[in-house]
């Protein structure tokens, strides 16, 4: 899956050796799992009175007591606006891919382009055989090593559809489909555009308190996202570089630290107001918050090499020295989201789209690779997710607004070599074909994150508040995760 520093040769021997480890360490000791919840619920009481101020002292002990094996991290790699399926996992077998290159003329890969990247599942899926776009050769090596899940036609459902009843309109179907901003949504949230939490920050929810420190619970790397706001957990933001300083604090402003500490206090203290105190709490955990992951990840350094000039790249090599910082902030679950846009290829598609799937195959490998280094693979698991899919005929030379897309699930916990539903029928008005080559998805969204948020360790009792469409599934886990 991953690359040797010297050359870009796949290395699944290595990446294979360091997941069984990790899975051989995945069992914490029971007695030190319940003192861990133990004194971290107690702090957790022990800090209500001054919400969001962190207590350094009270920080390090319940890190020293967390069992380092006993920490699970999900990482979302969110692809704005609406990643192509058909050139994403493209049929190779040689009838399957001339009904592909039929179906998508003018807009196909050259078959021998994709030599590379051919998948080699477990088992046989109908007598076909694919590939992943080439770019993605990374990821292909991460699934035929075993360490990697494919979800061909999953999309944002409210129950399970049909063909006909979706033409019927005789069940409830997410609002707005096909339009950006409420898939966007709806996919991060189970919500349309102006929901209030998201399943990530409601996995937060869950599991804030039995963190040393609840503020690291939910971490963006990519700005604001409805993905991790929870209904009590807040996303903390950091940048590529770091956590972001309000410099007329930190350091003298116009040359008097009296000023420094005027403003200080202007930022900070309570009001009787209810959004001034908001932004107080918010001010005083960014300020408290810089300090101890500045000085956590500083002097992280990896060896793995991350490819140059690729923001998702910078954005995973952040999200791997936060991880590798985890003991030191007192972290034992977090949930990550890091994103890239550039997908809404209504046109070029043969010129945009292989080079966007190139910056992901090679920031995602890269960061696998570091989950390795740092003795992490079996307890991190990313996905991918995007507005929608695409449709499966071309427009001139682009594609248009899709529903069901292909998403990727990858790390060592995951049952690897597997397809998670059904593939589906590659025609033109066909049985998955709700019009204009849009897919009618197998797979909901809920699913999908369910079977994460199990593996996380949500139960079925949060189970509803964390994946609010799940009860009406009878699938609840696809049995993709270890």
């Amino acid at each position: 899956m991953f690359f040797r520093s010297r050359s870009n040769e796949a290395d699944p021997l290595t990446w294979g050796h360091a997941l069984q480890t990790a899975a051989d360490q995945r069992s914490p000791g029971m007695a030190s799992r319940r003192e861990f919840l133990k004194r971290a619920s107690a702090l957790s009481v022990a800090g209500a009175a001054t919400p969001l101020a962190l207590n350094l002292a009270a920080i390090g002990e319940a890190a020293a007591q967390s069992n380092p094996t006993d920490y699970k991290a999900l990482v979302c790699v969110f692809l704005y606006g609406g990643n192509d399926w058909a050139n994403t996992l493209i049929p190779y077998d040689d009838a399957g891919y001339a009904q592909y290159a039929q179906l998508r003329a003018g807009v196909a890969i050259d078959r021998n382009l994709l030599t590379g990247s051919v998948l080699n599942p477990l088992t046989n899926i109908g007598g076909r055989q694919y590939a992943l776009a080439p770019g993605l050769a990374p990821l292909a090596a991460t699934f035929n090593a075993g360490f990697g899940t494919i979800l061909p036609n999953v999309g944002t459902l409210i129950e399970p559809t049909t063909k006909q009843q979706y033409q019927n309109r005789s069940v409830d179907l997410p609002p707005k489909l096909f339009s950006h901003n409420d898939q966007q949504s709806f996919a991060q949230s189970s919500a349309p555009e102006g929901a209030i939490s998201g399943w990530g920050g409601r996995m937060g929810d869950v599991f804030a308190s039995s963190n040393g420190n609840s503020t690291f619970t939910c971490i963006s790397v990519s700005g604001n996202a409805v993905y991790l706001t929870g209904r009590s957990a807040v996303q903390y933001q950091v940048t590529t570089s770091g956590p972001v300083a309000i410099n007329g604090i930190r350091q003298p402003l116009f040359g008097s630290r009296g000023a420094s500490d005027a403003l200080r206090t202007l930022m900070t203290n309570d009001s009787p107001q209810l959004m001034e105190s908001e932004y107080a709490t918010i001010t005083r955990r960014a300020v408290d918050a810089f300090d101890l992951v500045q000085n956590a990840v500083t002097p992280i350094t990896l060896a793995t090499p991350f490819p140059a000039g690729n923001g998702l790249a910078d954005q995973l090599r952040m999200v791997a020295r936060l991880i590798a910082a985890r003991n030191t902030i007192g972290v034992r679950r977090q949930v990550f989201f890091v994103s890239m846009g550039g997908f809404d290829n209504h046109d070029s598609l043969l010129t945009q789209h292989p080079g966007l799937l190139q910056r992901v195959g090679s920031a995602i490998g890269a960061f696998n690779q570091a989950t390795v280094e740092l003795g992490v693979a079996g307890q991190v698991t990313t996905f991918t997710g995007t507005d929608f899919g695409r449709t499966l005929t071309g427009n001139n030379n682009g594609s248009d607004h899709g529903w069901g897309g292909v998403q990727f699930v990858l790390g060592g916990a995951v049952q690897g070599r597997t397809f998670a539903g059904a593939l589906p029928t590659l025609a033109n008005n066909g049985p998955d074909d709700v019009g204009q080559g849009r897919l009618l998805p197998n797979i909901s969204v809920d699913q999908m994150g369910a079977t994460l948020a199990k593996w996380f360790g949500v139960s079925d009792t949060n189970m509803a508040m964390v994946m609010p469409n799940l009860a009406n599934f009878t699938t609840k886990d696809l049995g993709f995760m270890g």
